[in-house]
């Protein structure tokens, strides 16, 4: 069994399936790294979310993408700070480091 899994999110369509990837590979003893980008971070904005952030080990955001979907007057979301408004970086991290590698 793998000892890490990164998740990359594109798509608004998928919580229901990262929340369930998530708590099963966290059941497992991995450690979770997700990184949303493109149209994946207006996943920021469900009611699922902050408790995404308690689960996963590490929760990021690209932030040109949360800007090119206008949603930079709503703040930071909940259950993240600002050092996890990311870059692109974090996608390159999760290949780089991570044993495991999905795309929702």
């Amino acid at each position: 069994m793998a000892k890490s899994l990164g998740i990359f999110v594109t798509s608004p369509r998928n919580m229901r399936h990262i929340m369930g990837v998530t708590k099963a590979a966290k059941a497992k003893g991995c450690k979770v790294k997700i990184f949303f980008t493109w149209k994946g971070v207006e996943l920021t904005q469900t009611a699922e979310f902050p408790e995404l952030c308690k689960i996963a080990d590490d929760v990021s955001i690209c932030n040109d993408s949360y800007k090119k979907c206008g949603l930079e007057g709503k703040g930071i979301p909940q259950g993240l700070t600002d050092k996890e408004m990311a870059t692109q970086a974090q996608h390159g991290a999760i290949i780089e480091d991570y044993d495991c590698y999905m795309t929702m």
